[in-house]
């Protein structure tokens, strides 16, 4: 199954991107879902379709869904939400509250991945095609599959196999005095299932011959800002991005002076774009005179992102950038094909690395891993420019 997942800045038009590939992909015989985790949905009002939790058929080969976590905690962790609603009523919520505050913060994150796994399993589309959250949320979501990993190895595993032995003692003198039960094997057994199934689709996500991640920017400054933080967080954590969507970008037709600054700021802006994430491939979408909702609209956003193209390839095969950590060390790896290292100047500023290449400079947003440290030393390998860095020495260290 090839996976594609539409991320980038709230209200950058991801979701009509996402949309229009789900389009062309059904259009050459792909059969593809388009499934939004975002937990804001507008995947309905971009297709002017009502959709739900089940995929519901679009047009020949493409399918629409909107992921409703109530749903995807019932079906799936339906014990545990059972539990915790006990906890709180015994706590002095009533029902609907404690329904309510049963979703802890985070859970739809966590649904997403499980419903991901879960259509990846069952093998029934082509291509799938996630319409995520806005960046910084679905960065969350590819770093559930490590975080709750190291979680579940070093606290829950072991508080598990307490629990089972404890319960029986405990459980005559606990339910009384709190109210509620402790918790049964279902309910303990339950998080680690799920850690097990995105453990499992953590090796989906990082193989980039079948996942690919597409930035969806505006030629905007803090736009840009958060589409190069967001590239080196997905490198970060080894999921890798195979374009960016430069979307919404004012057409020279228009002539009206009052566009005459802001066509400006996006010629400058655009030129940003192109050399800050070079090699990377990047559309220009232009900024449409109707709003893009409803399957005609659509149908003109997909043939200008891809007119005969198949949007399920891999449009860019290396991982541009790479964090690598070894022996306590971190060293960013970066993909510059033909540059020799002397033509490349390095400089630090706050949390942004400085990169000049002749007249050409690029601005890499560095993880916070590598912001609070600073450059050690550089070499030229295999078309990959790679940076050690290592933490600052303390003041005065060099006098001692």
């Amino acid at each position: 199954m090839r996976v594609i997942l539409m991320t980038g800045k709230g209200g950058v038009g991801k979701t009509s991107v996402a949309a229009a590939t789900g389009l062309r992909c059904a259009e050459l015989g792909h059969k593809t879902l388009v499934l939004s985790t975002d937990p804001a949905h507008s995947l309905a009002d971009s297709l002017d379709l009502e959709l739900g939790h089940q995929p519901s058929l679009v047009r020949p080969n493409l399918w629409a869904a909107e992921l409703d976590a109530l749903m995807e905690l019932e079906d799936n962790w339906g014990a545990v939400k059972r539990y915790i609603t006990q906890v709180l009523q015994a706590r002095g919520l009533d029902g609907v509250q404690a329904e309510e505050l049963a979703i802890l913060p985070g859970m739809d994150e966590i649904f997403a991945l499980v419903r991901m796994k879960r259509h990846y399993d069952e093998g029934i589309y082509d291509v799938l095609i996630i319409d995520s959250a806005p960046t910084g949320t679905a960065l969350r979501l590819l770093s559930l599959p490590e975080v709750s990993g190291w979680y579940m190895r070093r606290f829950y595993k072991p508080l598990q196999k307490m629990s089972a032995a404890l319960r029986p003692l405990v459980e005559p003198f606990f339910k009384p005095i709190a109210g509620f039960s402790l918790p049964d094997n279902a309910v303990m057994d339950a998080p680690y299932e799920f850690y097990e199934q995105i453990e499992a689709l953590e090796k989906v996500l990082t193989d980039n011959t079948q996942t690919s991640v597409r930035l969806v920017t505006n030629p905007e400054k803090m736009v840009i800002k958060e589409s190069l933080r967001a590239h080196a967080y997905l490198s970060l954590y080894n999921v890798a991005t195979d374009m960016v969507v430069a979307n919404r970008i004012i057409p020279d037709s228009v002539s009206d002076p009052f566009f005459t600054r802001w066509k400006q700021s996006q010629q400058q802006y655009r030129q940003e774009i192109h050399d800050n994430f070079s090699p990377l491939p990047v559309k220009e979408v232009p900024l449409f005179a109707e709003e893009m909702c409803g399957i005609a609209a659509l149908e003109r956003l997909k043939e200008t992102l891809y007119a005969d193209e198949d949007p399920a390839q891999v449009y860019y095969h290396e991982n541009t950038l790479r964090v690598v950590q070894e022996q306590g060390q971190y060293s960013l790896e970066l993909y510059l094909p033909g540059i020799p290292k002397n033509q490349v100047e390095l400089s630090k500023t706050a949390d942004e690395l400085n990169i000049r290449i002749g007249n050409h400079r690029r601005n890499l947003v560095l993880p916070q891993a590598l912001a609070a440290m600073e450059p050690a030393g550089a070499k030229m390998e295999d078309d990959y420019l790679k940076i050690r860095f290592a933490a600052p020495q303390p003041l005065g260290s060099a006098a001692s």
